[in-house]
Protein backbone atom coordinates (compact mmCIF):
# COMPACT_ATOMS: atom_id res chain seq x y z
CA UNK A 1 0.00 0.00 0.00
CA UNK A 2 1.73 3.26 -0.91
CA UNK A 3 1.05 5.63 2.07
CA UNK A 4 2.21 8.97 1.84
CA UNK A 5 3.05 11.17 5.40
CA UNK A 6 2.19 14.50 5.11
CA UNK A 7 3.50 17.51 7.04
CA UNK A 8 3.49 21.77 6.99
CA UNK A 9 6.45 23.93 8.48
CA UNK A 10 5.93 28.06 8.86
CA UNK A 11 2.53 28.52 10.56
CA UNK A 12 3.53 30.29 13.82
CA UNK A 13 6.12 33.07 11.33
CA UNK A 14 5.40 36.33 10.99
CA UNK A 15 6.97 36.35 7.28
CA UNK A 16 7.07 33.94 4.42
CA UNK A 17 5.00 31.40 2.92
CA UNK A 18 3.83 28.08 4.60
CA UNK A 19 5.34 24.98 3.01
CA UNK A 20 3.98 21.29 3.19
CA UNK A 21 5.63 18.49 2.04
CA UNK A 22 4.81 14.69 1.35
CA UNK A 23 6.35 11.83 0.83
CA UNK A 24 5.77 8.08 0.32
CA UNK A 25 8.86 6.20 1.67
CA UNK A 26 10.52 2.95 -0.09
CA UNK A 27 9.72 0.06 2.34
CA UNK A 28 12.32 -1.66 0.79
CA UNK A 29 15.04 1.05 1.09
CA UNK A 30 14.93 2.43 5.01
CA UNK A 31 16.67 5.53 5.57
CA UNK A 32 18.20 5.90 8.70
CA UNK A 33 18.00 8.79 10.89
CA UNK A 34 14.49 9.97 9.75
CA UNK A 35 12.66 11.86 12.83
CA UNK A 36 10.75 14.43 13.81
CA UNK A 37 12.85 17.58 12.03
CA UNK A 38 12.19 19.73 15.04
CA UNK A 39 14.66 16.81 16.92
CA UNK A 40 17.19 16.96 14.21
CA UNK A 41 20.12 19.48 13.65
CA UNK A 42 20.34 21.80 10.87
CA UNK A 43 23.04 20.04 9.37
CA UNK A 44 21.60 16.75 9.92
CA UNK A 45 18.31 17.73 8.49
CA UNK A 46 19.76 18.74 5.34
CA UNK A 47 21.86 15.57 5.29
CA UNK A 48 18.11 13.25 5.29
CA UNK A 49 17.15 15.78 2.93
CA UNK A 50 19.05 15.12 0.37
CA UNK A 51 18.81 10.97 1.07
CA UNK A 52 14.76 11.59 1.56
CA UNK A 53 14.62 12.79 -2.37
CA UNK A 54 16.69 10.27 -3.53
CA UNK A 55 15.48 6.90 -1.83
CA UNK A 56 12.03 7.62 -1.33
CA UNK A 57 9.06 6.35 -3.60
CA UNK A 58 8.22 9.83 -4.20
CA UNK A 59 7.98 13.02 -2.38
CA UNK A 60 6.73 17.30 -3.15
CA UNK A 61 6.44 19.97 -1.92
CA UNK A 62 3.60 22.11 -2.14
CA UNK A 63 3.40 25.85 -0.68
CA UNK A 64 0.53 28.68 0.29
CA UNK A 65 1.91 32.39 -0.03
CA UNK A 66 1.65 34.85 2.34
CA UNK A 67 -1.09 36.46 -0.03
CA UNK A 68 -3.43 33.05 0.39
CA UNK A 69 -2.76 33.18 4.08
CA UNK A 70 -3.66 36.46 5.00
CA UNK A 71 -6.62 35.97 2.77
CA UNK A 72 -7.66 32.53 4.22
CA UNK A 73 -6.21 32.36 7.41
CA UNK A 74 -2.98 30.03 8.32
CA UNK A 75 -4.71 26.37 9.06
CA UNK A 76 -6.80 27.12 5.22
CA UNK A 77 -3.17 28.17 4.06
CA UNK A 78 -1.66 25.03 5.57
CA UNK A 79 -4.36 22.80 4.52
CA UNK A 80 -3.96 24.43 0.95
CA UNK A 81 -0.14 23.89 0.73
CA UNK A 82 -1.00 20.11 2.00
CA UNK A 83 -3.40 19.22 -0.86
CA UNK A 84 -0.62 21.29 -3.13
CA UNK A 85 2.13 18.95 -2.03
CA UNK A 86 -0.03 15.82 -1.88
CA UNK A 87 -1.29 16.45 -5.51
CA UNK A 88 2.17 17.08 -7.34
CA UNK A 89 3.20 13.45 -6.11
CA UNK A 90 4.72 11.81 -9.51
CA UNK A 91 2.67 8.69 -7.38
CA UNK A 92 -0.81 8.18 -6.11
CA UNK A 93 -0.90 7.66 -2.42
CA UNK A 94 -3.57 4.85 -1.54
CA UNK A 95 -3.75 6.23 1.87
CA UNK A 96 -2.76 9.80 3.41
CA UNK A 97 -1.12 10.50 7.36
CA UNK A 98 -1.05 13.81 7.92
CA UNK A 99 0.85 15.11 11.32
CA UNK A 100 -1.73 17.46 13.40
CA UNK A 101 -5.46 16.78 13.76
CA UNK A 102 -6.60 18.70 10.77
CA UNK A 103 -6.90 16.89 7.02
CA UNK A 104 -6.85 18.62 3.55
CA UNK A 105 -9.21 17.57 0.89
CA UNK A 106 -7.96 14.72 -1.14
CA UNK A 107 -8.92 12.26 -3.83
CA UNK A 108 -7.90 9.22 -1.17
CA UNK A 109 -8.39 8.55 2.20
CA UNK A 110 -6.52 10.91 4.86
CA UNK A 111 -6.26 10.71 8.85
CA UNK A 112 -4.38 12.78 10.54
CA UNK A 113 -2.12 11.90 13.42
CA UNK A 114 -1.54 14.12 16.06
CA UNK A 115 2.17 14.32 17.04
CA UNK A 116 2.26 11.78 13.46
CA UNK A 117 6.06 13.73 12.99
CA UNK A 118 7.30 11.84 16.16
CA UNK A 119 4.72 8.39 15.21
CA UNK A 120 5.24 7.56 10.97
CA UNK A 121 8.49 7.73 9.71
CA UNK A 122 7.26 9.35 6.42
CA UNK A 123 5.05 12.09 8.34
CA UNK A 124 9.00 12.85 10.11
CA UNK A 125 10.46 12.75 6.55
CA UNK A 126 7.90 15.31 5.07
CA UNK A 127 8.46 17.45 7.84
CA UNK A 128 12.30 16.95 6.95
CA UNK A 129 11.54 18.25 3.46
CA UNK A 130 9.10 20.88 5.12
CA UNK A 131 11.61 22.53 7.01
CA UNK A 132 14.76 22.70 5.06
CA UNK A 133 12.92 23.87 2.08
CA UNK A 134 11.14 26.57 4.14
CA UNK A 135 14.41 27.53 6.05
CA UNK A 136 16.16 27.97 2.83
CA UNK A 137 13.68 30.36 1.34
CA UNK A 138 14.06 32.47 4.29
CA UNK A 139 17.77 32.78 3.86
CA UNK A 140 17.32 33.72 0.55
CA UNK A 141 14.93 36.65 1.82
CA UNK A 142 17.36 37.42 4.21
CA UNK A 143 19.54 38.88 0.95
CA UNK A 144 16.73 40.72 -0.24
CA UNK A 145 15.45 42.65 3.02
CA UNK A 146 19.10 42.99 4.64
CA UNK A 147 18.17 43.79 8.30
CA UNK A 148 15.35 41.58 9.48
CA UNK A 149 17.73 38.72 10.36
CA UNK A 150 15.45 35.76 8.40
CA UNK A 151 18.52 33.83 7.86
CA UNK A 152 18.68 33.48 12.14
CA UNK A 153 15.32 33.74 13.05
CA UNK A 154 13.58 32.22 9.98
CA UNK A 155 10.29 34.71 10.14
CA UNK A 156 9.25 34.02 14.12
CA UNK A 157 8.63 36.74 15.86
CA UNK A 158 11.83 36.68 18.22
CA UNK A 159 12.92 40.04 19.59
CA UNK A 160 14.97 41.06 16.93
CA UNK A 161 12.70 40.78 14.02
CA UNK A 162 9.95 42.50 16.19
CA UNK A 163 12.97 45.19 16.41
CA UNK A 164 13.43 45.63 12.63
CA UNK A 165 9.45 45.65 12.22
CA UNK A 166 9.27 48.69 13.94
CA UNK A 167 12.48 50.19 12.96
CA UNK A 168 12.40 48.93 8.83
CA UNK A 169 8.72 48.59 8.39
CA UNK A 170 6.92 45.76 7.06
CA UNK A 171 7.50 44.01 3.70
CA UNK A 172 6.02 42.35 1.15
CA UNK A 173 6.69 39.31 2.97
CA UNK A 174 5.62 39.63 6.14
CA UNK A 175 1.46 38.19 7.13
CA UNK A 176 -0.62 41.63 7.84
CA UNK A 177 -3.09 39.35 9.39
CA UNK A 178 -0.94 38.73 12.44
CA UNK A 179 -1.42 41.20 15.21
CA UNK A 180 2.62 42.16 15.10
CA UNK A 181 2.54 43.16 12.19
CA UNK A 182 -0.43 44.24 11.98
CA UNK A 183 0.59 46.95 14.69
CA UNK A 184 3.70 48.00 12.91
CA UNK A 185 0.72 48.58 9.73
CA UNK A 186 -1.61 50.99 11.99
CA UNK A 187 1.49 52.73 13.88
CA UNK A 188 1.42 56.78 13.37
Amino acid sequence: MLIAGVDEDGRGPLAGPVIAAAVILDPENAIVGIRDSKRLSARRRMQLDVEIRHHALAWAVGRAEVEEIDRLNILQASLLAMQRAVNDLSLLPQQVLVDGNQCPQLACPVDAIVKGDSKVPAIAAASILAKVARDRELEVLDAYYPGYGFAQHKGYPTRDHLEALRCLGVTPKHRRSYKPVQACLTRP
